[in-house]
């Protein structure tokens, strides 16, 4: 049997922009994509923690160090710049592994960029 479990999470991150006409995603700073162990492409859930909001997206790689937070096309109606969310993506895994797995948590700064 297979279940999904967390993989990642960048936890309370700050919204750096918001481009309504761009084609869609959130776009990440690498730092961060690296640090939490999401690549480029892979599906992710935003939680909203101002408004409520949840939604999926995919992430796409933004400028190293940057700090950089998008939400683009459709998405970028569910936020304002300098709201805090949280970005989620979960992995399918067999319910042994599941049991030992640990999942890649990261908790930046106000400034988007230092990890602890």
């Amino acid at each position: 049997m297979q279940i999904q479990v967390l993989k990642s999470k960048i936890h309370r991150v700050k919204v750096t922009g918001a481009d309504l006409n761009y084609i869609g995603s959130i776009t990440i700073d690498e730092t961060l994509l690296e640090a939490s162990n999401i690549i480029e492409g892979e599906k992710v859930s935003i939680v909203n923690i101002n408004n409520g909001e949840r939604f999926e997206t995919y992430a796409i790689k933004g400028e190293k160090n940057s700090g950089e937070i998008t939400l683009n096309g459709p998405a970028a109606r569910k936020v304002q710049k300098d709201d805090i969310i949280i970005i989620i993506s979960y992995a399918t895994i067999d319910f042994e592994e599941a049991k030992s797995f640990t999942p890649w948590i990261i908790f930046p700064n106000e400034e988007n960029n230092s990890l602890t």
